[in-house]
Protein backbone atom coordinates (compact mmCIF):
# COMPACT_ATOMS: atom_id res chain seq x y z
CA UNK A 1 0.00 0.00 0.00
CA UNK A 2 1.38 3.32 -1.10
CA UNK A 3 0.03 6.34 0.90
CA UNK A 4 0.33 9.85 -0.42
CA UNK A 5 0.32 12.71 2.07
CA UNK A 6 -0.94 16.42 1.11
CA UNK A 7 -0.19 18.74 3.15
CA UNK A 8 -3.09 22.11 2.59
CA UNK A 9 -3.13 25.41 4.36
CA UNK A 10 -5.79 27.22 3.85
CA UNK A 11 -6.16 29.26 7.64
CA UNK A 12 -5.44 26.38 9.20
CA UNK A 13 -3.65 22.84 8.27
CA UNK A 14 -5.65 20.11 7.03
CA UNK A 15 -3.75 16.44 6.02
CA UNK A 16 -5.14 14.42 3.41
CA UNK A 17 -4.18 10.58 3.12
CA UNK A 18 -4.42 9.30 -0.57
CA UNK A 19 -4.94 5.53 -0.67
CA UNK A 20 -3.12 3.92 -3.63
CA UNK A 21 -3.24 0.01 -3.52
CA UNK A 22 -0.44 -2.00 -4.76
CA UNK A 23 -2.64 -4.59 -5.63
CA UNK A 24 -6.62 -5.13 -6.50
CA UNK A 25 -6.58 -8.57 -4.23
CA UNK A 26 -4.00 -8.88 -1.59
CA UNK A 27 -4.31 -12.10 0.94
CA UNK A 28 -1.53 -12.71 3.68
CA UNK A 29 -1.34 -15.98 5.55
CA UNK A 30 -4.89 -16.27 5.22
CA UNK A 31 -6.54 -19.41 7.00
CA UNK A 32 -10.33 -19.95 8.11
CA UNK A 33 -11.40 -23.35 10.27
CA UNK A 34 -15.17 -24.17 10.62
CA UNK A 35 -16.71 -26.51 13.64
CA UNK A 36 -16.87 -29.91 12.96
CA UNK A 37 -20.51 -30.77 11.73
CA UNK A 38 -22.71 -32.51 14.30
CA UNK A 39 -26.24 -34.16 13.93
CA UNK A 40 -28.64 -34.84 16.55
CA UNK A 41 -28.55 -33.13 20.03
CA UNK A 42 -24.53 -33.01 19.89
CA UNK A 43 -25.73 -30.17 17.21
CA UNK A 44 -26.94 -28.06 19.76
CA UNK A 45 -23.23 -27.57 21.03
CA UNK A 46 -22.11 -27.02 17.27
CA UNK A 47 -21.60 -22.63 17.65
CA UNK A 48 -19.73 -23.09 20.88
CA UNK A 49 -17.24 -25.87 19.37
CA UNK A 50 -13.83 -25.20 18.34
CA UNK A 51 -12.95 -25.02 14.72
CA UNK A 52 -10.88 -27.72 14.04
CA UNK A 53 -12.21 -28.21 10.18
CA UNK A 54 -9.54 -26.12 8.10
CA UNK A 55 -10.50 -25.08 5.06
CA UNK A 56 -8.25 -22.78 4.17
CA UNK A 57 -4.34 -23.40 5.62
CA UNK A 58 -1.98 -19.64 5.69
CA UNK A 59 -3.07 -19.17 1.76
CA UNK A 60 -1.04 -15.88 0.05
CA UNK A 61 -1.72 -14.48 -3.07
CA UNK A 62 -2.05 -11.50 -4.94
CA UNK A 63 -3.76 -9.93 -7.66
CA UNK A 64 -2.66 -7.33 -9.72
CA UNK A 65 -4.46 -4.88 -11.33
CA UNK A 66 -6.74 -6.04 -14.34
CA UNK A 67 -5.66 -9.36 -13.97
CA UNK A 68 -7.71 -12.37 -14.16
CA UNK A 69 -6.58 -15.68 -11.82
CA UNK A 70 -8.18 -18.80 -11.91
CA UNK A 71 -8.81 -20.70 -8.64
CA UNK A 72 -8.32 -24.53 -9.66
CA UNK A 73 -9.11 -27.79 -6.94
CA UNK A 74 -11.11 -30.71 -6.11
CA UNK A 75 -14.55 -29.85 -4.28
CA UNK A 76 -13.49 -28.90 -0.75
CA UNK A 77 -10.13 -27.57 -1.46
CA UNK A 78 -11.38 -24.21 -0.32
CA UNK A 79 -12.05 -22.56 -3.79
CA UNK A 80 -15.43 -21.34 -2.52
CA UNK A 81 -14.24 -20.38 1.33
CA UNK A 82 -11.64 -17.77 -0.46
CA UNK A 83 -14.06 -16.13 -2.11
CA UNK A 84 -17.06 -15.72 0.15
CA UNK A 85 -13.79 -14.34 2.49
CA UNK A 86 -13.08 -11.65 0.00
CA UNK A 87 -16.67 -10.82 -0.53
CA UNK A 88 -17.26 -10.34 3.24
CA UNK A 89 -19.62 -13.14 3.40
CA UNK A 90 -16.82 -14.99 6.13
CA UNK A 91 -14.31 -13.80 9.08
CA UNK A 92 -11.29 -15.72 8.66
CA UNK A 93 -9.85 -17.49 11.53
CA UNK A 94 -6.18 -15.97 10.64
CA UNK A 95 -4.58 -13.42 8.30
CA UNK A 96 -5.59 -11.20 6.42
CA UNK A 97 -7.01 -10.24 3.09
CA UNK A 98 -7.52 -7.13 1.00
CA UNK A 99 -9.87 -5.32 -1.78
CA UNK A 100 -8.35 -2.31 -3.77
CA UNK A 101 -6.63 -1.60 -0.45
CA UNK A 102 -9.60 -1.78 1.95
CA UNK A 103 -9.42 -4.83 4.43
CA UNK A 104 -12.22 -7.56 4.50
CA UNK A 105 -12.74 -7.80 7.83
CA UNK A 106 -12.39 -4.13 8.98
CA UNK A 107 -13.36 -2.05 6.11
CA UNK A 108 -16.20 -4.55 5.01
CA UNK A 109 -18.48 -1.77 3.65
CA UNK A 110 -15.83 -0.23 1.11
CA UNK A 111 -14.49 -3.50 -0.24
CA UNK A 112 -18.62 -4.32 -1.10
CA UNK A 113 -18.18 -0.85 -2.83
CA UNK A 114 -15.42 -1.99 -5.52
CA UNK A 115 -16.63 -5.52 -5.97
CA UNK A 116 -18.85 -7.36 -7.98
CA UNK A 117 -19.56 -10.92 -6.73
CA UNK A 118 -21.44 -13.97 -7.78
CA UNK A 119 -21.91 -17.02 -5.62
CA UNK A 120 -21.96 -20.56 -7.22
CA UNK A 121 -25.24 -21.65 -5.65
CA UNK A 122 -28.02 -19.42 -3.28
CA UNK A 123 -27.75 -16.97 -5.65
CA UNK A 124 -30.20 -14.21 -2.91
CA UNK A 125 -32.73 -13.31 -5.57
CA UNK A 126 -36.22 -12.00 -4.32
CA UNK A 127 -38.40 -15.12 -5.75
CA UNK A 128 -41.35 -13.01 -6.04
CA UNK A 129 -39.79 -9.61 -7.97
CA UNK A 130 -39.27 -9.74 -11.92
CA UNK A 131 -35.88 -9.84 -13.36
CA UNK A 132 -35.67 -6.36 -13.63
CA UNK A 133 -37.23 -5.31 -9.82
CA UNK A 134 -34.43 -7.66 -8.62
CA UNK A 135 -31.52 -5.48 -10.89
CA UNK A 136 -32.83 -2.18 -9.94
CA UNK A 137 -32.97 -3.21 -6.30
CA UNK A 138 -29.27 -4.12 -6.40
CA UNK A 139 -28.34 -1.53 -8.50
CA UNK A 140 -30.19 0.83 -5.87
CA UNK A 141 -27.91 -1.11 -3.39
CA UNK A 142 -24.67 -0.21 -5.56
CA UNK A 143 -25.64 3.75 -5.41
CA UNK A 144 -26.91 3.51 -9.31
CA UNK A 145 -29.34 6.13 -10.19
CA UNK A 146 -32.21 5.04 -11.61
CA UNK A 147 -31.71 6.82 -15.27
CA UNK A 148 -28.65 4.94 -15.47
CA UNK A 149 -30.33 1.42 -14.90
CA UNK A 150 -33.36 2.09 -16.90
CA UNK A 151 -30.16 2.31 -19.52
CA UNK A 152 -27.91 -0.22 -18.53
CA UNK A 153 -30.61 -3.13 -17.78
CA UNK A 154 -31.53 -3.55 -20.97
CA UNK A 155 -28.24 -3.23 -22.53
CA UNK A 156 -26.93 -5.93 -20.74
CA UNK A 157 -30.11 -7.94 -20.58
CA UNK A 158 -29.87 -7.89 -24.47
CA UNK A 159 -26.45 -9.00 -24.30
CA UNK A 160 -27.29 -12.02 -21.66
CA UNK A 161 -30.66 -12.44 -23.86
CA UNK A 162 -32.32 -12.20 -21.00
CA UNK A 163 -35.18 -9.35 -22.22
CA UNK A 164 -37.71 -11.96 -21.54
CA UNK A 165 -36.41 -12.37 -18.05
CA UNK A 166 -36.97 -9.27 -17.30
CA UNK A 167 -40.93 -8.90 -16.90
CA UNK A 168 -40.95 -12.12 -15.39
CA UNK A 169 -41.04 -13.25 -11.58
CA UNK A 170 -37.96 -14.93 -10.89
CA UNK A 171 -39.17 -17.78 -9.89
CA UNK A 172 -40.48 -18.37 -12.79
CA UNK A 173 -37.18 -18.58 -14.40
CA UNK A 174 -34.78 -21.80 -15.18
CA UNK A 175 -31.69 -22.17 -13.42
CA UNK A 176 -29.96 -21.19 -16.62
CA UNK A 177 -31.72 -18.26 -16.40
CA UNK A 178 -31.40 -17.42 -13.08
CA UNK A 179 -27.74 -18.02 -13.20
CA UNK A 180 -26.90 -15.40 -16.53
CA UNK A 181 -28.90 -12.89 -14.21
CA UNK A 182 -26.53 -13.18 -11.23
CA UNK A 183 -23.56 -12.65 -13.71
CA UNK A 184 -25.37 -9.70 -14.88
CA UNK A 185 -25.83 -8.54 -11.72
CA UNK A 186 -22.25 -8.76 -10.91
CA UNK A 187 -21.22 -6.64 -13.66
CA UNK A 188 -23.89 -3.77 -12.97
CA UNK A 189 -22.10 -1.24 -11.52
CA UNK A 190 -18.76 -2.19 -13.36
CA UNK A 191 -17.01 -3.15 -10.43
CA UNK A 192 -13.33 -2.78 -9.92
CA UNK A 193 -12.82 -6.31 -9.42
CA UNK A 194 -14.66 -9.62 -9.95
CA UNK A 195 -15.41 -12.55 -7.89
CA UNK A 196 -17.23 -15.22 -9.54
CA UNK A 197 -17.78 -18.45 -7.54
CA UNK A 198 -18.21 -21.10 -11.15
CA UNK A 199 -19.42 -18.72 -13.38
CA UNK A 200 -20.59 -20.89 -16.41
CA UNK A 201 -22.30 -23.53 -14.40
CA UNK A 202 -25.92 -24.13 -15.56
CA UNK A 203 -25.48 -22.67 -18.64
CA UNK A 204 -25.24 -24.42 -21.95
CA UNK A 205 -22.40 -24.46 -24.11
CA UNK A 206 -23.70 -21.35 -26.45
CA UNK A 207 -24.30 -19.30 -23.31
CA UNK A 208 -21.19 -20.05 -21.89
CA UNK A 209 -18.81 -19.30 -24.62
CA UNK A 210 -20.77 -15.78 -25.26
CA UNK A 211 -19.98 -15.43 -21.41
CA UNK A 212 -16.86 -16.15 -21.50
CA UNK A 213 -16.45 -14.24 -24.98
CA UNK A 214 -17.86 -10.85 -23.45
CA UNK A 215 -16.40 -10.71 -20.16
CA UNK A 216 -12.81 -11.31 -21.52
CA UNK A 217 -13.81 -8.44 -24.01
CA UNK A 218 -15.85 -5.83 -22.49
CA UNK A 219 -15.00 -6.09 -18.62
CA UNK A 220 -11.08 -7.61 -18.40
CA UNK A 221 -10.15 -5.88 -21.47
CA UNK A 222 -12.06 -2.65 -21.96
CA UNK A 223 -13.06 -1.68 -18.46
CA UNK A 224 -9.63 -2.73 -16.89
CA UNK A 225 -11.54 -4.85 -14.01
CA UNK A 226 -9.82 -7.53 -12.36
CA UNK A 227 -11.08 -11.03 -11.50
CA UNK A 228 -10.57 -13.74 -9.40
CA UNK A 229 -12.56 -16.79 -10.43
CA UNK A 230 -13.16 -20.45 -9.53
CA UNK A 231 -14.02 -22.81 -12.25
CA UNK A 232 -13.88 -26.72 -12.80
CA UNK A 233 -13.68 -26.07 -16.73
CA UNK A 234 -10.22 -26.51 -17.51
CA UNK A 235 -10.79 -24.86 -21.08
CA UNK A 236 -12.29 -21.83 -19.39
CA UNK A 237 -9.56 -21.35 -17.49
CA UNK A 238 -7.15 -21.52 -20.18
CA UNK A 239 -9.20 -18.87 -21.94
CA UNK A 240 -9.53 -16.50 -19.35
CA UNK A 241 -7.01 -16.45 -16.86
CA UNK A 242 -3.21 -15.15 -16.71
CA UNK A 243 -2.55 -17.07 -13.92
CA UNK A 244 -3.56 -20.52 -12.31
CA UNK A 245 -3.81 -20.75 -8.28
CA UNK A 246 -4.19 -24.34 -7.64
CA UNK A 247 -5.51 -25.28 -4.26
CA UNK A 248 -5.68 -28.22 -2.50
CA UNK A 249 -6.93 -29.18 0.65
CA UNK A 250 -6.99 -25.67 1.64
CA UNK A 251 -3.09 -24.87 0.80
CA UNK A 252 -2.15 -22.89 -1.65
CA UNK A 253 0.30 -25.37 -3.79
CA UNK A 254 0.89 -24.02 -6.95
CA UNK A 255 0.55 -20.42 -8.85
CA UNK A 256 1.95 -19.60 -12.75
CA UNK A 257 0.55 -18.79 -15.91
CA UNK A 258 -1.16 -22.11 -17.40
CA UNK A 259 1.31 -22.58 -19.93
CA UNK A 260 4.47 -22.61 -17.26
CA UNK A 261 2.40 -24.99 -14.91
CA UNK A 262 2.33 -27.86 -17.91
CA UNK A 263 6.39 -26.92 -19.21
CA UNK A 264 7.32 -27.29 -15.52
CA UNK A 265 5.34 -30.53 -14.33
CA UNK A 266 5.93 -31.46 -18.11
CA UNK A 267 2.68 -31.79 -18.90
CA UNK A 268 0.54 -31.59 -21.86
CA UNK A 269 -2.73 -30.08 -20.72
CA UNK A 270 -3.75 -28.35 -17.28
CA UNK A 271 -5.35 -31.23 -15.96
CA UNK A 272 -2.04 -33.80 -16.29
CA UNK A 273 -0.33 -30.20 -14.56
CA UNK A 274 -2.98 -30.66 -11.97
CA UNK A 275 -2.98 -34.39 -11.44
CA UNK A 276 0.66 -34.25 -11.33
CA UNK A 277 0.73 -31.36 -8.77
CA UNK A 278 -2.36 -32.92 -6.66
CA UNK A 279 -1.98 -36.44 -6.97
CA UNK A 280 -5.14 -36.90 -7.91
CA UNK A 281 -6.55 -38.19 -11.02
CA UNK A 282 -8.58 -36.70 -13.32
CA UNK A 283 -11.77 -37.28 -12.12
CA UNK A 284 -11.46 -35.78 -9.22
CA UNK A 285 -11.54 -32.37 -10.64
CA UNK A 286 -15.41 -32.71 -10.73
CA UNK A 287 -17.76 -30.22 -12.58
CA UNK A 288 -19.27 -30.43 -16.07
CA UNK A 289 -17.50 -31.97 -18.87
CA UNK A 290 -16.49 -28.90 -21.08
CA UNK A 291 -18.31 -28.94 -24.71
Amino acid sequence: MVYVRFALFSGGRHVINSRVPDHAIRIDSLSKSFPPAHTGWRAFFQPFAASTSPALRDVSLRVEQGEAVALLGTNGAGKTTLLRILATLLIPTNGTASIAGYDAVRDSSAVRRQIGYHAGSDLGFYARLTGYENLRFFGRLNHLDDSLLRKRIPELAEQFELQGALGRQVRTLSSGTIQRLSLLRAILHEPKVLLLDEPTRSLDAIAAAEFRNFLQSEVLRKQGTSLLFASHTLPEIEFLADRVAILNEGELIALDTPAHLKSRHGAATLEQAFCRLTGHSAAALGGPTPS
